[in-house]
């Protein structure tokens, strides 16, 4: 159940799918006033898409950022994989963050025509992944009515957006540069040509409320522990999904540590791998492979 080159996600890949999964980041850019530019940073927290490998970022009409970006278009947008539920805590707890990107480059607002071609993209966006929703089997079904969709659900999130009255400005964030941060706060330079010759996971838009599904269910949780327990021959009393794309998922499990020098033995998490024989393209292939994993053995 090791991975290989060939099963291991690279470095864009994770990004591509960071971006793809979430759909809110922190927006940075340099406070201004009528004097031009000044060295403190105006943050907040935007909600965007990706639209042809750039993130296009609704921005509230009274948010600083429309200011700003009349004089200065220089800004970072940072994104963290979002964990649903306990997850987040967890991690937490063995001094762990979400993985994240960050970004820097041009804010640059669209005007006329180009804010309705995104809006319609959005749409589309939004309504594509209703439908694979919608349209989905039992068993998929079955993990996500455990999943609070409200906070997990991307579409709905983004629905958001285009419903009610609050007005908003849109921009489009070119990129100059991009990072790849890992739970350990590691990082990693990404070429931008590797970013963009990079496909987002077919599961990422759907990968929060899955997760939030899978850790919700005590009958799903006590199949990890067993496929711990089966694959990795280790003495696990827990275990929660971390992450999941089409190579795999990624399991945080509560393991029997090494003897320590009193001769005890203590639980810890540790994080595991598991790689599928065949990629799932889809979220349907996704709960097969899983089931045939989790159930099996």
């Amino acid at each position: 159940m090791k991975g290989s080159k060939a099963t291991v996600l690279t470095f864009a890949d994770k990004c591509k799918n960071i971006l793809a999964a979430n759909w809110q980041g922190s927006l940075n850019t340099i406070k201004a006033d009528a004097k031009g530019s000044k060295d403190e940073i105006h943050t907040s927290k935007v909600k965007y898409f990706v639209k042809k490998g750039k993130p296009h970022i609704w921005v509230p009409e009274k948010d600083l950022h429309n200011m700003n970006t009349i004089i200065d278009e220089r800004g970072s947008f940072a994104v963290a994989s979002p964990f649903p539920g306990q997850i987040a805590s967890l991690l937490k707890s063995v001094q762990k963050l979400p993985s994240r990107v960050a970004l820097i480059g041009d804010v640059v607002p669209l005007k006329g025509e180009k804010v309705q071609l995104a809006e319609e993209s959005l749409k589309g966006t939004i309504s594509s992944e209703k439908n694979a929703i919608r349209q989905a089997s039992y068993s998929v079904s079955g993990i996500l009515s455990s999943s609070n969709l409200s906070s997990t659900s991307r579409y709905e999130n983004l629905q958001e957006l285009l419903d009610g009255d609050k007005q908003y400005t849109v921009y489009k964030f070119n990129i100059s540069s991009c990072t790849y941060i890992d739970g350990s706060g590691g990082t990693r330079e990404v070429d931008l040509d590797d970013i963009e010759a990079a496909k987002a996971d077919p599961l990422s838009p759907y990968s929060t409320s899955l997760i939030d599904g899978i850790n919700r269910s005590e009958a799903r949780r006590r199949a990890l522990i067993f496929f711990c327990i089966t694959y990795l021959k280790r003495n696990a009393k827990d275990a929660y999904v971390l992450s999941i794309d089409r190579k795999g998922f990624d399991v945080l499990g509560k393991v029997l540590g090494p003897v320590m020098n009193d001769g005890s033995r203590q639980y810890q998490w540790k994080e595991f791998r598991f790689t599928f024989k065949e990629e799932a393209q889809d979220i349907e292939k996704f709960c097969q492979q899983l089931d045939r994993h989790t159930c099996s053995g």
